[in-house]
């Protein structure tokens, strides 16, 4: 990998194109390299997942609600939205938007975590309807996405967006519209163009993970998706980009982050080195925020040897400044240890969910989160004795580069009301790569059947997971068997949800 400085640059400053961040990840997107057999198995792994989490969530009311609206928006040749019949297509950046928010609604998909947070599977939506709408063949398929992965992890990497309360998919715009690059064919200025287009009409504030978290948080992965396509349309058409889009005077990060003080270190890969970031992401077990995944099986392993959680005097999580104030008490947010809270904001309270983990022993992706749920008595005296605080040797292992090391999770002391203190910690999660017990091709298989359980036929089932698991020698237009069909029977049970301006 090489490394590039990047900094804002006044307007007098002398600044070459050849070195604008936007246009080295042009560069790396135009470059052929091959894709390695260990890249594309667990692209497919993560085609499969995606596929998983979105069937799961196919019911919901955020999903029926974006899935309403990619239906008003029918297109040949388009692109497949999940839970509908195959045959029928829609306009590509409308399908990445319904299979957005279903990718996403329940937090249950990969992970990557450094500098920022990410969830790389978001690129696959847009990624994926480009490529059915373009008639394109699984092998350039799996080009593109091996590219959206790499630049959203290596941005993810060297550009901390949440230190100044920027939202995380200000990485996803461009490196979607970079995967798209690759996967067109596109020529270096051409992506250039539509990198800097899609960083520009993504950045937002993080308010949609703070306080009380909305349906939003689902459509906001969804909505850089759609707009990393569009950026891709215009650019194609000639159209430009505010350029330079991250070190401009009034760029991204002299306006949004750190100011012209800053300096950033992202890491690309060199000419004709392989795209392999996907194998540093993770995906998740419990349908909940990564950083949680970790405190979920260390309160499972910790359950027996507390015994009677009603003796539980007060519990304290030890872990990263990250998980303390985002989904810790360290966020100052009230609505962490509100009975009341929406799904959302619960599945941003670790409190919470170790309360609850500890009770059940275990995590469910509905269960876990239902109102009734929540709302327990003995839950909420549990929860409320629950708090977090940062630990700086867990900061440390969450911000290191060596993989063996580098950890998310967490050290609990539980004090009874005897005064016996029982102590364990859990430096990542059980399915982690160094985990106990590792994701492989068998998980993710097992998490789909798990998931569709009751949404797709066990025909429906088998049939999508044939055509996952042999997308990279699927023919050119022969893309749209990457979607799943829910019988109309179990899709009539979605939400009756009002009509808005799309009908």
């Amino acid at each position: 990998m090489k490394t590039y400085p990047v900094r804002a640059r006044s307007s007098s400053e002398e600044f070459p194109r050849s070195e604008q961040l936007a246009m080295r990840i042009a560069e790396v997107a135009v470059d052929p390299v091959e894709v390695s057999g260990e890249v594309t198995e667990m692209i497919v792994n993560r085609l499969i997942d995606n596929a998983a989490v979105a069937a799961a969530a196919v019911l919901r009311r955020p999903v029926t609600t974006a899935r309403r609206q990619a239906q008003a928006h029918p297109y040949t040749p388009g692109a497949t939205v999940f839970g509908l019949p195959g045959a029928q297509r829609f306009s590509p950046e409308w399908a990445a938007w319904a299979n957005g928010v279903a990718v996403r609604e329940l937090d249950f998909h990969d992970t990557f975590l450094a500098a920022e947070y990410s969830h790389p599977g978001d690129n696959i939506p847009p990624i994926l309807a480009v490529a059915q709408h373009a008639g394109r063949s699984g092998a350039e398929l799996i080009r593109g996405l091996a590219t959206g992965y790499e630049i959203q992890i290596d941005l993810a990497t060297g550009i901390c967006l949440h230190e100044h309360k920027i939202d995380h998919v200000a990485h996803l715009g461009p490196s979607a519209a970079a995967g798209i690059g690759t996967l067109l064919g596109l020529d270096t200025e051409t992506i250039y163009q539509a990198i800097g287009q899609a960083l520009h009409t993504t950045t937002a504030t993080r308010q949609s993970r703070k306080g009380e978290i909305s349906s939003w948080k689902a459509f906001a992965p969804a909505l850089a998706g759609k707009a990393a396509i569009e950026a891709v349309d215009r650019a194609m058409r000639g159209e430009g980009a505010p350029s330079p889009i991250w070190e401009g005077a009034d760029g991204v990060i002299a306006r949004l982050l750190g100011g012209f003080d800053a300096e950033y270190v992202v890491p690309l890969p060199g000419p004709g080195e392989a795209k392999r970031a996907i194998l540093d992401s993770y995906t998740k077990e419990h349908s909940a925020e990564y950083q949680s995944q970790a405190p979920i099986d260390l309160a499972r392993r910790m359950r027996s040897r507390i015994g009677d959680l009603t003796q539980i005097a007060t519990i304290v999580l030890h872990t990263s400044h990250h998980t303390h104030v985002v989904i810790g008490s360290g966020s100052g947010d009230p609505q962490k240890y509100d009975p009341t809270a929406s799904r959302e904001t619960l599945d941003h309270s670790v409190p919470y969910i170790f309360a609850v983990a500890l009770q059940d022993g275990g995590w469910h992706h509905e269960r876990s989160y239902a109102p009734e749920r929540a709302r327990r008595s003995d839950t909420v005296e549990l929860w409320r004795k629950i708090t977090t605080v940062e630990d700086p040797e867990w900061t440390r292992r969450y911000h290191s580069t060596d993989p063996a090391e580098k950890a998310f999770g967490c050290r609990a002391e539980v004090t009874l009301r005897s005064g016996e203190v029982i102590t364990d910690e859990l430096a990542v999660a059980d399915a982690h790569p160094l985990g106990a017990r590792p994701f492989g091709r068998a998980q993710y298989i097992e998490k789909f059947r798990t998931l569709t359980d009751g949404i797709l036929d066990l025909e429906e089932q088998e049939r999508f997971l044939d055509a996952a698991q042999r997308t990279p020698e699927l023919p050119a237009g022969e893309l749209d068997r990457l979607t799943f069909t829910v019988a109309p029977t179990v899709l009539d049970r979605a939400p009756t949800t009002p009509e808005g301006i799309f009908r």
